[in-house]
């Protein structure tokens, strides 16, 4: 399945070339472009504070309005080709749950030069891996091989902006593949959408926020053909687009590239309009229980709107998190699982399984969640869970706890940036470059954590961690209880 597979390898914890595309003409204007250059001075003898890491970067934006970042690695042979569209499920049409995911997979039917199937087929003749993922406020598609294979991979990527094969037969075989998605991985699989599918359509008010954003199977069949053209045309054009190069290729022969292959692809018609996706403030506690026909042990979890993206409180939030959840040495492992027994586990996070806190844009989610024994109430785990939140409201948190904290998300942040032969450093690179068109953001991200306060966890706790900001999620175990029935 190509959401979840994915989802399993982004996860933050804590957190031989081919022809077919005209050179660019000779009057074609000079890309805008930002090189990135590493300025922190060197630690001294006198000062031997450590330097943040840095990620050395190029940004440029051709005419047709595609953004390009390259990050030179020469750590190993093999490149990342990362194409980023700003289309993700959460600004999908209305009445068309799913349609952002099903067209991650019609992206893989065939273009103007490879046909059905055949651009997998190429990258793995050409010894390299690929995937792609449907995301809140993205859709994305990689390819990581070895780095002799560059201008193969620009070269076919560029062929499916170009021109996708729209066509009945096409997407009739993928509304049936992506409903068999749906019944295998959430319909007819224990636990399957707990809480990351569920706890958005509960704990959100925003109907693009929170819809069934796997998609609802009468959704998925009334897609029509139009409906595919013009989303493809919308949203799949190069001034909608990102793509992130990470490895070892020399920078300006890959801009070269890059120009060749997409710079004559014409832009949209019109500039997207994205919808609006704000939430409002929460003023009250929800509480919802579901019925999980092939549970055997009953669930919990819960999840509280994080403040605003690149806020101080929003960092301070990624810090709450580490202290609370990431880890055994967090506050809620210790609470629930250690002191109570109430668990074997706890786990979640900021934009938990489905990327981490800093792949995203609009509002969002911190979420945990664990699968208990029977017997145990949500009036129990509550009065566990808020004496442990309530220690962070009386008091600014010690300096060690701040410490192991920032310790413990600069490992899970450089884990990020190195993961999956690149992907992850592309992954951050681009989505940066959709949201903000500053993919040198990802070089603020520690200084931000840096500058947290104990006095800043404290205030952010009270704010955001108070019982009308949250929802509970009860789910119950019907499995467990048919074999009572039966017994």
């Amino acid at each position: 399945m190509v959401l979840r597979w994915l989802m399993i390898i982004s996860v933050f914890a804590g957190l031989a070339g081919c022809e077919g595309a005209k050179a660019p003409a000779d009057s074609e204007r000079a890309p805008v472009a930002e090189q990135v250059e590493n300025t922190e001075p060197a630690a001294t003898a006198e000062d031997p504070v450590v330097k943040p890491f840095t990620v050395d970067l190029s940004y440029h934006t051709l005419d047709n309005g595609l953004k390009v970042i390259l990050s030179e690695d020469d750590t190993a042979p093999v490149v990342t080709v990362a194409v980023y569209y700003n289309i993700g499920f959460r600004i999908e049409p209305r009445d068309r749950t799913g349609f952002a995911h099903l067209f991650e997979h019609m992206m893989f039917q065939g273009s103007e030069n490879l046909g059905k199937m055949e651009f997998i087929k190429l990258v793995q003749a050409n010894g390299g891996i690929l995937n792609g993922s449907t995301r809140y406020d993205f859709t994305n598609y990689f390819e990581i091989v070895p780095a002799h294979k560059l201008e193969t991979m620009l070269w076919a990527e560029a062929d499916r902006m170009r021109g996708l094969s729209i066509t009945d037969e096409n997407l009739a075989n993928q509304q049936g593949v992506v409903k068999n998605e749906v019944k295998v991985n959430v319909l007819n699989q224990p636990y399957g959408g707990f809480p990351w599918l569920w706890m958005p359509q509960y704990a959100n008010e925003n109907w693009y926020n929170s819809h069934n954003f796997y998609g609802d199977l009468e959704d998925l069949d009334a897609a029509s053909l139009n409906d595919v053209a013009v989303f493809f045309s919308q949203y799949y054009a190069p001034d909608n687009a990102a793509i992130a190069i990470v490895g070892d290729f020399d920078s300006a022969e890959a801009l070269e590239m890059v120009k060749q292959y997409f710079s004559d692809i014409p832009a949209s018609p019109e500039p997207v309009t994205l919808p609006d996706i704000t939430e409002p403030r929460q003023e009250a506690e929800k509480k919802v229980s579901r019925e999980d026909p092939l549970a055997t042990r009953p669930g919990f979890a819960f999840a509280y709107h994080v403040p605003e993206r690149l806020t101080p409180e929003w960092y301070a939030m990624g810090l709450i998190d580490q202290i609370l959840l990431q880890g055994n040495d967090s506050m809620l492992h210790q609470a629930l699982v250690k002191s109570a027994g109430m668990t074997d586990g706890v786990s979640g996070g900021i934009n938990a399984l489905l990327g981490n806190m800093l792949n995203y844009k609009g509002p969002m989610l911190w979420t945990g969640s664990f699968i208990h024994d029977a017997g145990v109430s949500r009036e129990d785990i509550l009065e566990v869970f808020d004496g442990v939140i309530g220690e962070l409201k009386a008091a600014p948190v010690d300096q060690a706890t701040l410490d192991r904290a920032i310790v413990k998300w600069r490992s899970a942040y450089y884990d990020q940036i190195n993961n999956f032969f690149g992907f992850g450093r592309a992954d951050l690179l681009a989505s940066l470059a959709l949201f903000d068109d500053k993919p040198a953001l990802v070089n603020d991200f520690e200084k931000g954590i840096m500058a947290v306060t104990p006095e800043l966890i404290q205030k952010t706790a009270r704010e955001y961690l108070r019982p009308t900001n949250r929802t509970t999620l009860v789910l119950e175990a019907g499995a467990a209880e048919q074999e009572q029935n039966n017994g």
